[in-house]
C-alpha cells in the first residue's frame, strides 16, 4: 500500500501517563502512527485522553487508522467578541456540529485565524437582518480584533488531538495520509 503524506509528521514523548498532541487541522481520513521505544494505547478526538481500552501499537509498530473524513466550510462573514460568529455563504448549512473543534484560516488577515475551538452554537434562522445563511457560534475570544473582514478566502476545518499512553518511556509519531493501492 502507498501512502502519499499530508501536512507534516508530528511526535510527542509518551510514558505511563496519557500525554496529549498539540491541535492538527483536519485533511485526510487516515493518520499513520509509529510507536518507537515502548507500546502505545493512542486515542483521537477533542480532548482525548489515552487508556488501556484504546487502541494499541506495539513498540517498533505502525499503523494506519481511519479517523473519518475531514470537514471544511468556506467563511464570508466574522462577528469578532468574547465568542465569534462565522458566517457561511448563502444557501449553505452548516458542516459542523455543536461540540466539534474547529480551526479558522483566513487569508491576508491572519489576525482572525484561531486553532482548535469548540463549536457552541448553530443558527439556522433565515431572514435574520437581512441573512439568509447558516451562522455558528465559536468559543473564541476574538475581541481584540478591531479588523473589518475584508479577505477573499477565509476556510473553517475541523481539528483534533491525538493522546498516547506508553508502556513505558517513548516516542509516538503520528502523519495524515492518503492511501492508494494494495501491498
Amino acid at each position: 500500500m502507498a501512502h502519499n503524506t499530508v501536512g507534516v509528521n508530528s511526535s510527542f514523548a509518551i510514558s505511563a501517563s496519557s500525554a496529549q498532541s498539540a491541535a492538527v487541522v483536519h485533511q485526510s481520513e487516515f493518520v499513520r502512527f509509529a510507536a518507537v521505544s515502548a507500546s502505545a494505547h493512542v486515542a483521537i478526538g477533542t480532548n482525548p485522553t489515552a487508556t488501556t481500552q484504546n487502541y494499541f501499537i506495539p513498540s517498533g509498530g505502525v499503523e494506519v487508522l481511519s479517523i473519518g473524513r475531514p470537514t471544511s466550510q468556506r467563511v464570508v462573514g466574522i462577528t469578532t467578541g468574547t465568542s465569534t460568529i462565522l458566517n457561511f455563504p448563502e444557501g449553505t448549512g452548516s458542516q459542523f456540529a455543536v461540540g466539534d473543534a474547529v480551526s479558522l484560516t483566513v487569508t491576508n488577515q491572519s489576525n482572525f485565524n484561531f486553532t482548535h475551538k469548540i463549536v457552541t452554537a448553530i443558527d439556522t434562522s433565515t431572514n435574520v437582518g437581512g441573512f439568509y445563511g447558516t451562522k455558528i457560534t465559536v468559543d473564541h475570544n476574538s475581541s481584540a480584533v478591531t479588523d473589518t473582514f475584508s479577505s477573499p478566502w477565509a476556510e473553517l476545518r475541523s481539528s483534533f488531538k491525538v493522546a498516547a499512553l506508553g508502556s513505558g518511556s517513548g516516542t509516538i509519531h503520528f502523519q495524515q495520509v492518503q492511501i492508494a493501492g494494495n501491498a
